[in-house]
């Protein structure tokens, strides 16, 4: 299985980016998929997650900002971040909770991060 995330920049405050996320490999099922990020010398946070049932959860500081959704395959997720700040600043990952058809567990798979930048 393997995540691979792509959309990451630079942008200047304000701005907007889009991040997308595709799942891929024998995937028996996705439980839930979501977006993570970090700065140097910080704990990884929560952005934003999907379930497979299309609930969403925002951290507070992107709610009303960032909209996370689902292609038809369900195998990919998107983050549209509007409005952005200098202090979104971060490496952005993407994790998905998923049951591969070879061990039929439950588990986490990350895909490699990508840099968003926010100029002032």
């Amino acid at each position: 299985v393997q995540l691979q995330a792509c959309g990451g920049g630079s942008v200047q405050a304000g701005g907007s980016l889009r991040l997308s996320c595709a799942a891929s490999g024998m995937i028996f099922s996705i439980n839930e998929m979501g977006w993570y990020r970090q700065v140097p010398g910080k704990q990884r946070e929560l952005v934003a997650i999907i379930t497979s049932r299309g609930s969403t959860n925002y951290a507070d500081s992107v709610k009303g900002r960032f909209t996370i959704s689902r292609g038809n395959a369900k195998n990919t997720v998107f983050l549209q971040m509007n409005s952005l700040k200098p202090e979104d600043t971060a490496v952005y990952s993407c994790k998905g909770v998923l049951t591969r058809v070879a061990t039929m567990l439950l588990q986490e798979y990350w895909g490699k991060g990508t840099q968003v930048t926010v100029s002032s």
